[in-house]
């Protein structure tokens, strides 16, 4: 791999240990991956009808696409402290009115602060490790971090059903008020520090947002995570499923133990990011892992035997483990730290949009054609993220490993 000079990103702040930046991507995640199991008996617990399920779940998501920017403009404008421990006391606390929650209207409302509380998290976590650290050590961090994240979706789904066995589904909800917990650690170990060079007026901020933005580089990871996650929860999350039932007969609990195999193979990867990147290099891993989306969802959708399926979720969770990671740490490296908050904002916004657009085409398609049918035309989208791995700056190791100039 072609190697360049590494310095450490100009930080005046101290290093947060990795446990706290885990905790905060852990926190991003816990509001959809605890209620998913209980969803069932939330709508029975409130006598609500089946649709009610989708907007259960919706509620923690949707004020992610509009506050993630707003909160990556903050993180760069007032600092990284003075948003993450304010987003993860809203999230902790709306939790525990969810948990408490008297009536459906009342739940959907907190779930919907929930969705503002966490809005911003994930990135701020991956923000927090590009101002930290650099070169191999920072992909080595930002791989860990993914690694977290994909045990997380895998553990956290079995967490909430035993809780829920134990007492109810409120007490499933539990661990989402360890945010507290979390945003008083993070009160103590972050800094109270604006970004360097963050003095500049707010239009002239969004104004250099808006120059990174438009760089060859930056536009082409959104595209790519875009597209990445209209396959992973158009195809994967949502076709995928209602296959399994369809052509193997899987209800729901082996549907979602099918759907956790991915996370095992990820996690792999993950840990590794770094030893594999420094051998195969950034462009060849991500145009492997962009190519292994295509053969693993047509391998899904062809597969006559349940065992060739589950080859394809573990090609598809290397996949994961090669590109999403890996997109991160690129759009990471590669925004000044002043704007990082708000390009890696940005960026979420884009995979989000992806995340909403993705089941809708997808849903439409099948409904038309099967979901075998489905899945082969879906690995198409492939095509465009192989094409932008391979001949667009995206695969280009940064000329300085820090913050560009």
């Amino acid at each position: 791999m072609d190697t360049a000079p590494s310095t450490r990103p100009a930080w005046p702040g101290r290093r947060p240990r990795p446990l706290l930046i885990w905790a905060i991507t852990l926190s991003g995640i816990t509001a959809n991956t605890l209620i998913a199991p209980v969803v069932p008996d939330i709508i029975h617990a409130f006598g609500r009808p089946d649709s009610s399920a989708g907007v259960i779940v919706a509620a923690a998501s949707m004020p992610g696409v509009a506050a993630a920017p707003v909160i990556g403009v903050l993180a760069d404008r007032i600092g990284r402290r003075n948003v993450v421990v304010p987003c993860l006391a809203v999230f902790g606390i709306a939790s525990l009115v969810a948990m408490a929650a008297p009536t459906y209207w009342v739940l959907v409302a907190a779930r919907f602060a929930m969705g503002f509380g966490s809005a911003g998290l994930i990135n701020l976590s991956v923000v927090l490790i590009g101002d930290h650290y650099d070169g191999e050590e920072r992909v080595r961090q930002v791989g860990r971090n993914a690694a977290v994240l994909t045990a997380g979706l895998a553990v956290l789904p079995l967490l909430a059903g035993v809780l829920a066995a134990v007492g109810t589904w409120r007490l499933s909800q539990a661990p989402c008020a360890l945010a507290l917990v979390t945003a008083w650690a993070a009160w103590r170990e972050l800094d109270d520090l604006r970004p360097p060079h963050a003095e500049a007026t707010l239009g002239q901020q969004l104004r250099d947002a808006g120059t990174t933005l438009r760089t060859p580089v930056i536009a082409a990871t959104m595209a790519s995570g875009f597209l990445i996650f209209v396959m992973i929860f158009g195809l994967f999350l949502t076709t995928l499923p209602v296959h399994l039932e369809r052509e193997f007969g899987l209800q729901a609990a082996a549907r979602g133990a099918m759907l956790a195999v991915p996370a095992l193979t990820s996690t792999l990867v993950s840990l590794n990011l770094a030893r594999l990147r420094a051998v195969l290099g950034l462009r060849p891993l991500l145009v492997v892992g962009a190519a292994l989306f295509g053969v693993s969802i047509l391998l899904a959708g062809w597969a006559a035997a349940l065992a060739a399926v589950v080859v394809g979720l573990l090609l598809y969770g290397v996949a994961e483990g090669f590109t999403v990671p890996s997109l991160q740490e690129v759009t990471a490296a590669r925004a000044p730290a002043a704007q990082r908050g708000t390009v890696l904002a940005v960026w979420v916004s884009a995979v989000r949009l992806g995340q909403a657009l993705g089941p809708l085409l997808f849903a439409a398609i099948f409904a038309a054609i099967g979901t075998g049918p489905t899945l082969m035309v879906g690995a198409a989208v492939c095509v465009p993220v192989v094409l932008l791995h391979a001949f667009t700056g995206i695969g280009r190791e940064p000329e300085v490993l820090g913050d560009p100039a």
